[in-house]
C-alpha cells in the first residue's frame, strides 16, 4: 500500500472533536499472553465455554490470578503478570443457580504461556518511522482490547466483537412482535499517530424479546396470519427451570403438527408410551394449560434422538441478538429510535457509555491492574471544509447551498430522447389509489403532466402519447411468489409490445409495494425481454402541486440516465484532475444472502465503470458467485477480469481508444481485507490490461481506493458557526489527520449535508497508487465528484461510481428475489451430506433464473439507476 503522499491543505480549516480517546500505558509495559484449552473439548462448546471460565474464576486455585488477567472467556487470556507454569485448574460444571451436584461433569481447564508481549514495540508503529511500519501490531491491539472491554464482557451483553448492550426492560423500543431495539456502545483499541487511542460510539441493536415461548406463539397466532414464522424460533435459546434449575437450550425446530398431548413417545423410566403432557405430570409434577393449543419444540440436532419440551415451559432468554433481516416496517422503525442528534450521541458517549462500558478505571478495576488509563475527554482533530464545484445545466444556473440545489427553471444538460414510450397500469385490487383503466381521464391529465416536466427538462421527444397497457393481477392469496400474477404481467407485455421495435422505455405505475410484484417485474424486463422500466408508486406520484412537481422531477432525472443523457456536469475546474489524461472511472462491489436467504443462494458483483469525459453515465456488469460454503459468501470479485474486459471494451467502443488511466472505488471491503484486494482483485485487473490488447502493450496507471461506510468515527463542531442546524459538520468536511492511520494514505469525507441524525463520513483508503495522487487532488476530486450522481440535486455520501455498484448490486437481488429474500415457511434439512445437497442445488437453480444475464440489449446503458 502507498505512503500518505502529505497532508490536505485545501480548504478552510478549522477544529472538530472525535469520539476517539487517549490510551496511556505505563512506561516500557509488558503483558503475557495465554492460550486457554478446555477438555474434554467435545462437550465444552458455545456458552458453555463461558460458563466454565465463570467458574475458574470463582475457584480458590485462580484467586491469586483474578484482579491482574483478562480474557475472552473462551480461547485467550492476557495478564498483567507472568503466570505460574503449568497452570491447570479442574472445575465441575454447576449451572449459575444449580445446587451442587457430585454427579456433575469435570472440565479441566489449561492456561499455556504464547508468548511475552512489549508494549514498546507498538510505540514504535506509532512513531511513524517507515522502518517500522511492518510491524504486526494484531496481537498488541487484540490483547489490549480485552483489557479495556473486560468490564463491559462482565456486566453486559457482547454482539459481534466490539459491541455490548445493558439490556433493560425501561430502556427499549418495540420493533415488531417479538422483536426490540437496545442502545449499546462500541469500542475498540486503535493505534494513531503518536497516541494510542481507544474508539467508542453509541450502536444499536435488534433484540429477541424476553418472555414465556408460549405465549409468544400465543400472540403471533393472534396478530399474524400464519402464526410465529419458522425463522424466528430457528435456533433461538430458551431457558427451562423445571430442574430445579435455569438449564438453556437452543431450539432446534418446532414442531408444528406435534402438541404435548398428541406427542408420544416410548418412555424407559415408566416402560411404556407416554404423551409429553403426560411425561411432565408424573416426572415433574407440571400440569400443562397449553397442552392442545401450542405446539411441542425440539431441541435436539440428532436426527435420531428427539428431545421434546412444551413452550409453556420454556423462556426466551434475555439479550439474545435478533439473527434476521429487518423487514421494512422494522428498519424504520429502528432507524427513527438510532436517529439522534449529534450532541445526544456525545453525550450518551462521555457519560453513560464511560461507565457501562468500565472506562473510568480505577486501582481496583482490571484497567488498573494493567495500569491502563482512558483519558474522558473527546480528542480534538484538525480539519477543513472543501470548496463545493459548480454546477452546470444547458439552461439555468442552480446555486449550490448545503450541498444541494433546486432545478426549479432549468434544462437537463443534454436531454436523451424517448422514440416511443409505453405505460403499464398495474391493477392489484386498491381501489382509491388505482387508476379506473386506460380510458380513464384522470390517467390522461397524470400523463399530461408528467410529459410536459420532461419537456420542460429538456427530454426529446417528450410530446409523444405513449402505449397504455392495464393488467389486473390475480389474487395474492394461494399465488405462490405472485407467480400467477407476474405471468399475466409478462403476457401482456408480449401481447402488446413489438419485440423488433421495443419502446425507450415503459412507465410501471404500481398501487402500492409489493415484495414480489416490483422485484419480479426488473428480472423480466432486465434479464429477459431488455426493456427499460421506470417505476412509479402511484400514492406518491398522485399526490398534489408541489409535492407531485417535486416527485416527477426525481423520476425525470432517472429517465434521462436511462435514455443515456446526461442530468448535469461539473465546472471544468473540478472535472481537471479527471480530464488532463483519459481516465476510466470504476466502482466495485458485492452483495450477499443475508440471513432469511436460503443456503447455497450465491454472491452478487457488480462493476461499473465510466464510458467518457463526463463521467455522467456508468453501464455496469454483474455476475453470480458461488459462495465459500466455510463462510457461506465471499467478498473478492471472482471474475473481475471478465467484468473489467467488459467495461474497457465499451469505453473502447465509445471512445474509438482505451483509457491512459483507470481508477477504482472499491465498496464494501474491510479493514481486515484491504489485503486481499491486493492479492485477489489487483492481479485480476491488471489481467484485463493484457488480455484485451494483447498484440500491443496496454498498461494504464491503476488507482484503487476503498470506500468504508460501517466504521465508528464520528464527528462533533467546536464552534456554533462551523455547524448546521441539527449541529451535524458542515458537507464538504475533511479529516486526514488526528485519527487517521499512520503510514496509510486514508481520509474521512463528509460530503454531503446530514439532515437527520448523526451524520457519518465515508471513510476512504488508496492501497494502490501508480497515479500518485497528492493529497489535495485525490481529496477534493472525491468530493466533487459526490456532486455528479445522477438521480440527485445534492452531494451524495458515497462517491457515485461506487454509489453506482451498490445499486446495481441490490438490482442484482430483485434477480434472485425468491431465494434471497425468503418466506418464513422453509423446511429444515439434516445431515451434512444433504446440506451440501441442497446448497448445491440452490445455487444452480439461482443460476437458472439468472439465465444469460443482463440482456443484450440493456449492456451499454445504465438499466439499474
Amino acid at each position: 500500500m502507498p505512503l500518505r503522499p502529505g497532508w490536505g491543505t485545501l480548504g478552510r480549516p478549522g477544529q472538530l472533536r472525535t469520539n476517539f480517546f487517549a490510551v496511556r500505558l505505563p512506561k516500557n509495559a509488558t503483558y503475557y499472553e495465554y492460550e486457554i484449552e478446555i477438555s474434554p473439548k467435545a462437550q465444552a462448546k458455545g456458552d458453555r465455554r463461558y460458563r466454565i471460565m465463570e467458574l475458574v474464576e470463582q475457584d480458590a486455585a485462580f484467586a491469586d490470578f483474578r484482579t491482574h488477567v483478562a480474557h475472552d472467556r473462551s480461547q485467550r487470556l492476557v495478564s498483567a503478570r507472568e503466570l505460574p507454569q503449568p497452570l491447570s485448574i479442574s472445575v465441575r460444571y454447576l449451572e449459575v443457580d444449580q445446587e451442587d451436584n457430585p454427579n456433575a461433569q469435570t472440565f479441566t481447564v489449561d492456561i499455556k504461556h504464547k508468548r511475552q508481549m512489549s508494549m514498546s514495540t507498538l510505540n514504535d508503529y506509532m512513531d511513524g518511522r517507515p522502518e517500522h511500519r511492518d510491524i504486526d501490531t494484531q496481537p498488541l491491539v487484540s490483547a489490549l482490547n480485552l483489557v479495556v472491554q473486560s468490564h463491559a464482557s462482565k456486566h453486559g451483553i457482547r454482539v459481534g466483537s466490539n459491541k455490548y448492550f445493558f439490556p433493560s426492560p425501561n430502556d427499549n423500543l418495540r420493533l415488531s412482535l417479538g422483536v426490540e431495539a437496545h442502545r449499546g456502545f462500541f469500542m475498540s483499541i486503535r493505534p494513531m499517530y503518536k497516541q494510542l487511542m481507544v474508539n467508542v460510539n453509541v450502536c444499536m441493536t435488534a433484540f429477541y424479546t424476553p418472555g414465556n415461548l408460549a405465549e409468544c406463539m400465543l400472540a403471533f397466532r393472534r396478530e399474524t396470519s400464519g402464526g410465529m414464522p419458522h425463522g424466528f424460533a430457528d435456533k433461538l435459546k430458551v431457558a427451562t427451570r423445571h430442574l430445579g434449575y435455569t438449564k438453556k437450550h437452543t431450539i432446534f425446530r418446532v414442531m408444528t403438527s406435534l402438541t404435548a398431548r398428541t406427542a408420544r413417545f416410548d418412555c424407559e423410566e415408566y416402560g411404556r408410551k407416554v404423551s409429553v403432557e403426560e411425561f411432565f405430570k408424573l416426572k415433574y409434577r407440571i400440569t400443562l394449560r397449553h397442552a392442545t393449543d401450542v405446539p411441542i419444540i425440539n431441541v435436539s440436532s440428532n436426527p435420531k434422538h428427539a428431545v421434546f419440551l412444551p413452550a409453556e415451559i420454556c423462556e426466551i432468554v434475555r439479550g439474545q441478538a435478533y439473527r434476521g433481516k429487518l423487514d421494512g416496517q422494522q428498519t424504520s422503525s429502528m432507524i427513527r429510535y438510532a436517529c439522534n442528534a449529534p450532541d445526544v450521541n456525545g453525550n450518551a458517549i462521555v457519560n453513560e457509555g464511560f461507565e457501562k462500558l468500565g472506562l473510568r478505571g480505577g486501582a481496583a478495576s482490571t484497567l488498573g491492574s494493567f495500569g491502563v488509563t482512558v483519558s474522558p475527554q473527546m480528542t480534538v482533530v484538525p480539519s477543513r471544509v472543501l470548496p463545493s464545484p459548480g454546477i452546470s445545466y444547458s439552461v439555468g444556473n442552480p446555486r449550490i447551498q448545503n450541498a444541494s440545489w433546486n432545478i426549479v427553471n432549468i434544462k437537463l444538460q443534454a436531454g436523451g430522447t424517448i422514440g416511443s414510450w409505453a405505460v403499464l397500469l398495474v391493477q392489484d385490487g386498491r381501489t382509491g389509489i388505482e387508476f379506473a383503466g386506460e380510458d380513464d381521464p384522470q390517467l390522461i391529465l397524470f400523463l399530461r403532466t408528467f410529459l410536459a416536466k420532461c419537456n420542460s427538462s429538456g427530454i426529446v421527444g417528450a410530446d409523444k402519447p405513449p402505449k397504455i397497457l392495464s393488467v389486473q393481477l390475480p389474487p395474492s392469496q394461494g399465488d405462490e411468489n405472485r407467480a400467477a400474477a407476474l405471468d399475466k404481467i409478462r403476457l401482456t407485455f408480449r401481447n402488446n409490445l413489438n419485440r423488433s421495435a421495443k419502446p425507450s422505455f415503459v412507465l410501471v405505475l404500481l398501487s402500492g409495494i409489493d415484495k414480489y410484484i416490483y422485484p419480479g417485474i426488473k428480472k423480466m424486463c432486465d434479464i429477459d425481454l431488455g426493456l427499460q422500466t421506470v417505476h412509479m408508486l402511484l400514492p406518491k406520484a398522485r399526490e398534489s402541486g408541489n409535492r407531485q412537481d417535486q416527485y416527477f422531477s426525481n423520476v425525470v432525472l432517472k429517465v434521462n440516465a436511462k435514455l443515456g443523457g446526461m442530468n448535469h456536469l461539473l465546472d471544468s475546474s473540478s472535472m481537471k484532475w479527471l480530464t488532463e489524461k483519459k481516465t476510466m472511472i470504476m466502482g466495485i462491489d458485492v452483495t450477499h444472502p443475508g440471513p432469511k436467504s436460503l443456503p447455497g443462494s450465491p454472491s452478487i458483483a457488480a462493476v461499473v465503470a465510466s464510458i467518457d469525459d463526463n463521467f455522467v453515465q456508468f453501464p455496469a456488469s454483474m455476475t453470480l458467485q458461488k459462495p465459500d460454503w466455510n463462510k457461506e459468501s465471499k467478498e473478492m470479485v471472482e471474475k473481475l477480469t471478465q467484468m473489467t474486459i467488459e467495461r474497457l471494451q465499451v469505453y473502447q467502443k465509445k471512445n474509438k481508444r482505451l483509457p491512459d488511466r483507470v481508477f477504482v472505488y472499491r465498496d464494501g471491503v474491510s479493514e481486515g481485507q484491504y489485503h486481499l484486494v491486493l492479492q485477489e482483485e489487483l492481479p485480476k485487473i491488471q489481467a484485463a490490461f493484457k488480455q484485451i490488447s494483447p498484440k500491443a502493450p496496454y498498461k494504464p496507471t491503476l488507482t484503487i481506493a476503498i470506500c468504508g461506510k460501517r466504521h465508528h468515527a464520528r464527528f462533533w463542531p467546536t464552534a456554533p458557526g462551523e455547524m448546521t442546524n441539527n449541529g451535524n459538520t458542515i458537507p464538504g468536511t475533511i479529516v486526514d489527520k488526528g485519527i487517521t492511520d499512520v503510514y496509510n494514505f486514508d481520509f474521512y469525507l463528509q460530503a454531503h449535508n446530514g439532515l437527520k441524525g448523526h451524520v457519518r463520513p465515508t471513510h476512504y483508503t488508496v492501497v494502490y497508487d501508480e497515479n500518485r495522487y497528492r493529497a489535495d487532488v485525490l481529496q477534493q476530486g472525491t468530493h466533487t465528484a459526490s456532486y455528479l450522481f445522477a438521480r440527485a440535486t445534492k452531494a451524495v455520501s458515497l462517491v457515485p461510481a461506487a454509489y453506482y455498484a451498490d445499486i446495481a448490486c441490490e438490482r442484482g437481488r430483485d434477480y434472485l428475489n425468491v431465494l434471497l429474500n425468503l418466506t418464513e415457511d422453509r423446511s429444515s434439512v439434516t445431515g451434512s451430506a444433504d446440506k451440501e445437497a441442497e446448497k448445491e442445488r440452490v445455487y444452480q437453480n439461482a443460476v437458472k433464473l439468472w439465465g444469460d444475464g443482463i440482456h443484450k440489449d440493456m449492456k451499454d446503458c445504465m438499466f439499474y439507476i
